[in-house]
């Protein structure tokens, strides 16, 4: 063997969540997720990237498909982004502590244990798009920032690593939205990746 030729780690990357993780209305190398993982091969290491994500999802559809998956492997990279669709649906903010904490505890048992390896993105802010247009924008508004007051408490008392981004979301540029109106646009993700890759980088210098 020669000592000379180096051998890149591949790391791992499981991203959970719904439509906003899936990238509904964007194409497949616009969602940010796949956007994450571009730019840690940009960095110059190897990356695999495994989204359990779909539209709609509530914390506990995400839970159950996550079980059914029967994933057991470990992840040098797990992120989570869910809740948008609990609210959506005018489900108990309570239920969604309840529930968003055992989804973090898998996503940290998915990281084995290490909490410095698991992302929380905030939920965005759909009662600014066109899509809530006629509806109470104000109401939305409260509201998501509710579930991401409880999802920040339940991140930080985990010791995991917190991503508000809901700001981005509010920013007043059509270009911000995908062309349903309603979901965020690549650019939009580019703008999330752009917040979250130099803590990235931090974990992949620790390999």
């Amino acid at each position: 063997m020669n000592d000379d030729v180096e051998i890149k780690k591949e790391l791992k990357y499981l991203a959970l969540g719904d439509s906003y993780t899936i990238g509904e209305s964007v194409g497949k190398n616009e969602k940010y997720p796949v956007q994450l993982a571009d730019s840690i091969l940009s960095s110059g290491t190897d990356i695999k990237l495994r989204i359990i994500a779909r539209t709609g999802w509530t914390t506990d559809e995400l839970s159950d498909a996550i079980k059914e998956s029967k994933i057991e492997e470990k992840f040098d990279i797990v992120s989570l982004l869910i809740g948008v669709n609990n609210q959506y649906r005018g489900r108990d903010a309570d239920e969604y502590r309840i529930q968003f904490m055992e989804l973090l505890q898998t996503a940290i048992d998915f990281a084995d244990g290490n909490t410095g390896r698991v992302l929380v993105l905030s939920i965005p802010d759909w009662g600014v798009t066109p899509f809530a247009e006629g509806r109470d924008k104000v109401k939305i508004s409260s509201e998501i920032d509710l579930f991401n007051k409880i999802n920040k408490e339940v991140s930080e008392e985990s010791g995991v690593k917190y991503f508000y981004i809901t700001d981005i979301s509010r920013i007043p540029d059509p270009e911000l939205i995908a062309v349903d109106g309603l979901h965020p646009s690549g650019k939009m993700y580019a703008e999330w990746v752009n917040r979250i890759m130099p803590y990235v980088l931090k974990i992949i210098s620790e390999n």
